[in-house]
């Protein structure tokens, strides 16, 4: 198994680099790959932010890319549920957040966008300290 960076995932994603689409798109093709969860934080970000990527359109070649028999990551039902709230109208780094804190009592945040979105999707509640 092999873990990859953020480029190789943007450029299998977007394929605006023909070269390394292709070297990406053999990588998958061949190799059992692990996408770090941090991959897919960045990832996300480039999608969003260099390439005007819309929620539904990350979430939809995320779902892809991540139902392939030979990626692998973390915890697939944490990044499940990631997908699934940024979906519904969670940002992607605060459903990254959100997910990893469930364990504990509460999240604490100044972002009131994150307070107001996460009411109801957790038992880890999200508030102001």
């Amino acid at each position: 198994m092999i873990a990859i960076d953020t480029n190789i995932v943007v450029r299998l994603l977007t394929r605006d680099d023909q070269a390394q689409y292709q070297a990406s798109y053999q990588l998958f093709r061949t190799a059992e790959i692990f996408i770090p969860d941090t991959v897919i934080l960045e990832t996300e970000w480039v999608l969003r932010y260099a390439y005007d990527f819309k929620p539904a359109e990350i979430c939809s070649a995320f779902k892809k890319l991540f139902g392939l028999k030979n990626v692998h990551v973390n915890n697939a039902q944490l990044v499940a549920r990631v997908i699934n709230w940024h979906e519904a109208g969670l940002d992607f780094a605060d459903a990254f957040h959100l997910t990893n804190s469930e364990r504990y009592s509460s999240l604490k945040t100044f972002d009131e966008r994150f307070i107001k979105k996460a009411g109801g999707l957790s038992d880890c509640l999200v508030g102001k300290p």
